[in-house]
Formats: C-alpha cells, structure tokens, sequence
C-alpha cells in the first residue's frame, strides 16, 4: 500500500512539472519572436516613409518595413489607429500611403491557458486528496474502512492455502503446553460434551514463555487443528497516530469473530497493548489505555454465551495489567519453558526431517551438548548445518556440521581474519587451559566438552563446559566451583607471566555478578536467609535490575566485604589447583597452540597421562 501512495504521489508531482512546462513554453514572451517597438518608434518610421503594410488586430499593431520585417506594438484600447498616428504628428497623406489591414482579434493558446491556469490547480489539488483518502480506506470498502481490525482469518479457506499447515505432531517440548491446548480444541470440536457438566471453557488461554519456545507455532497449529475460523492478529496492530483507531478496530474484531462463532482469536505479544496501568502516566484519553480498556470490556461484557475464545502471546507477563490475568478474562495460564534434553532430542529430529543426515549424525550427543537452547535455537542450529554442508559441497549433513553450528549459533562465526600473534596465542591457550583443568579437577565443576583459541565473535578463545546431567537447581558447591573456574583463565596467566591481561575481562565481570548474587539473592552468605534489595526482573527475558536498596549503608559495606570473600576464596582454589598441576597446564596449553581446538575425548587422554 504505501508503494501505491508513493506511486501516486510521484505521478501528480510530474503532473505539475509538465504543467509548468507548458506555462512556459507557450508565454507570451517564449512566443514572441518578431522585434517589439514603441508607438512613438513606429510613428517616426512612418514619417520616414519606412513603413508599406499595417495589421491590426486589436490592440496590436504587426507593421510591416520596406525590407519585409516586422515589428510589433500596441496602442491604447479604445482609440483608432489613425487618431493614435496623428497624435504622434503623423499626417493624413502618410497614414494613406500605407496598406492598413484591420482584423478580428484571436482569441489563440494563451487565451484556453490564462482560465484553465485558475482552475487546473484546483482539479489536481482535488485529485490529490481523493487518491490519499482513497488509500486510507485500505481497501475497506467505504470510508472508515481502516478503522477495521487487520486480523487475518484463517479456516475460511484461502488463508490457509497460502501459509505452511502446522500440526501438534509438529511442536516438540512442550508437551504439557500441548495437553492445555488440546482441551481448548476439543471443547470448541465437541461443546456439548462440556456443557452437560456444565463446565465452562476459559474464556482467555495466555501462553507464556521465554522468545523462541514455539508460543506463535503453537498457536498455529490450533488454527490447523480446531477446524474453527481463527483471527490471527500482533497487538501492536491495533495502536495507530488516530485516536480512537485502536478501540474502534478492537469492537470490529470482536464483532467479526461474533459473526463466525465458534471461533479462536489469536493476539500475539499481548503486552504491546496489555501493559500495566499506570497512574497519572498517559491519562484515561491515552491512545493504549483506550484500546486495553475496550479489550476489557469485550472480553467479559453482558454477552456471555459466546463462543469465542482468545489466545494470547507474551514474554513479559510481569508487565501485564492485573485487569487482563483476573478470572473471567485470562483464566488460563499456558507456560511453555525451555526444553529439557529428551524435548531437544525430539525438536531437531522434527526439524531434521527431509534433509539427508549422515551415518555419524547423533541427535541425541547434539541434543546434549545445547542446554539453554529454544526451539527457534535448535532449528536455527540445524539450517546452519545444512548450510555448512552445502558450502563444503557434501551430500549430506555429518556429526561435524551439526556440532559446529552450536558454537556458531552460541558464539557467532570464525573471525578467520582475525589472525592472533604468536604471544598472544600463547596467552591464549594459557588462559583457556587454566578454566578446562579447574573444571576437571574440582568434583562439582562442569564437564569439559570443547576447548579452543579459534576466535568466535567477541571471544579470542572458549572453553565449552556442560553439566554432566541436566538439572534446575544448584548447590552452593556448585556455584563456588563455577566462580573457580571462571578465575581459573585471569589465574593462569597470572601464574605463567606474572602480569596481567585483558581477556580476563569477562570472566571477572560474570564472577563479581555470580559472588554478588549469592550474598544478595541465594541467601549463601554469613547473613543467612535474607535477600537484599528490590528487584525488577523479566523472568523470560533474563533481566533483573535492583529498583530499591533496602538496606544501610553498613549493611551495603558489609555485603562487599562478603563478595569480596567469596572471589577470594574462588582465586585461592584456582591457584591452589594449577599450581599443583602447572606441568598438565603447560602440557594443555602447548597441544592448544598447536591444534587450536581439543575436544572432550582429547583432553580426557591428557589428563589421564
């Protein structure tokens, strides 16, 4: 639509600059070609017998000298040309020597252009604001057509011709999700089954989770399944800079799915339009406060007995205004988390499928190694790997392809321009030595799966530690063990060359973090069970802020001295641990600069010698 406004636009700009062209062109100035002279010139030259014809046409007088060229002049409107002449001292006997033609003045070019100058204008300013306001309508079919909520509707049978069909068989790990779900379809398949017990399906399903999880993919696939119209519509759709749009376009909406019950709307990220209330933030005539208030009121209005269900997508539930999420509205909250390793096992086997897997392929060893990862991770992981296989002009994707995609996909790809010099690839290798042999020598440490010093994004090198089995809840041991070995690398070097480099950078920002928040959050520290401070956190998203400090500031001393204990005891245990084994850690390090990756079974074999 806008390529058509700008079309437009472009068209009647044109439009003007040919019109001024031809203004131009056909001026009277541009026109005149032949000499224009004074009254007072042209009466001498008639004294001087220089003159043989005379044309005049009203006021113009084209005359005509003995050599056949012309001039031109006008006299004044009303008076004849004789008295003009003689009032110039010309006498009558010259006046007769001349051959003067008198002749109908023409009206000519200029006289069409002159009136339509003045109304062209018009007719194209005209056509202007028609074409804009047509373009408004959208198409809507009359003149407030806009104002109609562009949701599309799916189960009509167009929509879903032109979009990829998605089943429940083809969501994986989140199988509690699913189950929630199907309760909704087979209630809106089979009402009456419910009814009899006179159960009431939720009016409002919200699906909550972390980006990535399959919240809109499961919302497709209950398009595909439950054989009902469904509108699909983002909910930042319904703001628009008219005030009023958003309310207006919410009834439309509504009064629509009213007219194909039963039926499913779908808005995806809800907390465009669903944010908390604030007061004295924005006013009651603020543009998303109307469309959230109409929202409101549609959803539990007089009207009751509908048959029209809403499902809604977001991964910022903190934010939602308590109005949505009361019962009544949002009666149902869906909450689908990232999948354990059995849940990725099954999302890339389903995102495997059609493309040629090698023999060495095991999903499930991938499936392992990318805790942490959502849905969309491990498809994008996969697409990777394809895409590395067809670069390496291989018919099919290998077990290679596939792990090297989770570091691409984890830390971005090969910077093979970013070549490191030799000290600093010692350093390097050093540094990343030091965290893979904390982690192997401290029993509540991460398992070693990769080392490297091939640089990735940001990082000059990485050492992948995963947990031997996957869980949800760590121990005190396990994050002491954690803030050892992410000193391990800034204590190796120090150990080596006794100075002190950047790379360290991010290893002592996420310890200060881990220490702070053991002391602050955990409730791990000499203060027992306390937490310190108010926190605003968007538990999908990973951030936390802290809004409020609940505590003196001897307290706030105090906490710094405990945080400043636990990095130092986690640097005594790095230190302690490489230097009893600096000779393994020179060893390590010397294979790294060497083959510049050592893998899990690699670095088994050298610690055992």
């Amino acid at each position: 639509m806008k390529n058509k406004v700008l079309k437009n636009i472009i068209l009647i700009f044109l439009s003007f600059l040919v019109i001024s062209a031809v203004f131009t062109l056909f001026n009277p100035q541009t026109l005149q070609k032949n000499k224009e002279v004074s009254l007072s010139s042209l009466s001498q030259e008639i004294t001087q017998s220089s003159i043989k014809e005379i044309r005049v046409a009203g006021d113009k007088i084209t005359a005509t000298d003995n050599q056949g060229q012309k001039t031109i002049s006008r006299k004044e409107s009303g008076v004849s040309l004789n008295e003009t002449l003689k009032g110039y001292g010309v006498s009558e006997d010259q006046i007769k020597a001349i051959n003067i033609t008198i002749e109908e003045e023409k009206q000519g070019l200029m006289g069409w252009l002159l009136p339509l100058s003045l109304i062209l204008p018009v007719i194209i300013f005209a056509l202007f604001f028609w074409v804009i306001a047509r373009q408004a309508k959208g198409g809507g079919g009359g003149g407030l057509g806009f104002l109609k909520a562009p949701a599309k509707l799916f189960g009509d049978g167009k929509e879903e011709k032109k979009t990829e069909k998605v089943s429940f068989d083809d969501i994986a790990g989140v199988e509690e999700a699913k189950d929630e779900i199907k309760e909704v379809v087979d209630f809106l398949k089979n009402p009456k089954k419910y009814q009899t017990l006179g159960a009431r399906i939720p009016r409002g399903v919200l699906l909550v989770g972390p980006p990535g999880v399959g919240k809109t993919l499961l919302a497709r696939a209950v398009a595909n399944e439950a054989k009902v119209p469904f509108f699909s519509i983002v909910g930042s759709e319904f703001i628009e800079l008219f005030v009023g749009v958003g309310a207006s376009r919410t009834r439309a909406l509504f009064l629509e799915a009213k007219k194909h019950q039963p039926c499913i709307i779908f808005i995806d990220e809800l907390d465009a339009i669903g944010k908390m209330r604030m007061p004295g933030v924005g006013g009651g005539h603020e543009e998303r406060e109307q469309t959230l208030n109409q929202i409101l009121a549609e959803m539990d209005g007089f009207e009751r007995d509908t048959n029209i269900i809403i499902l809604a997508a977001t991964n910022k539930p903190e934010s939602l205004d308590p109005a949505l999420l009361r019962p009544g509205r949002f009666d149902r909250r869906v909450v689908l988390d990232l999948p354990d390793v059995k849940g990725r096992e099954e999302i890339l086997q389903i995102h495997c499928k059609g493309k040629p897997l090698d023999t060495s392929a095991k999903i499930s060893e991938v499936a392992e190694r990318t805790p942490g990862f959502s849905g969309a991770d491990l498809a994008n992981l996969v697409n990777e790997a394809a895409i590395l296989t067809a670069k390496k002009n291989k018919a099919a994707i290998s077990q290679t392809e596939l792990l090297e995609s989770i570091e691409k996909v984890l830390l971005g790809p090969e910077r093979k321009s970013h070549l490191l010099s030799e000290k600093e690839k010692e350093i390097s290798a050093f540094h990343e030595a030091g965290h893979a042999l904390a982690a192997a020598s401290l029993p509540h440490a991460e398992e070693v799966r990769k080392i490297s010093i091939v640089a990735r994004g940001m990082a000059a090198g990485y050492t992948l530690s995963l947990p031997k089995k996957e869980k949800r809840i760590k121990t005190k041991s396990e994050f002491l063990a954690e803030l050892a070995v992410l000193l391990a690398g800034y204590t190796a070097e120090r150990l080596t060359y006794k100075e002190l480099s950047t790379g360290a950078a991010n290893d002592l920002e996420k310890a200060s973090e881990l220490a702070r928040d053991l002391v602050t959050k955990y409730g791990m520290a000499k203060f027992g069970p306390i937490v310190f401070g108010t926190r605003e956190s968007m538990s999908f998203l990973g951030w936390e802020q802290e809004t409020e400090k609940n505590y003196s500031e001897k307290t706030a001393a105090e906490i710094d001295e405990e945080v400043a204990k636990f990095i130092k005891e986690a640097e005594n245990t790095a230190v302690r641990v490489l230097t009893q084994k600096k000779a393994l850690l020179a060893r390590i390090a010397k294979v790294l600069v060497e083959k510049e990756t050592i893998e899990k079974e690699e670095f088994e074999e050298i610690i055992k010698k």
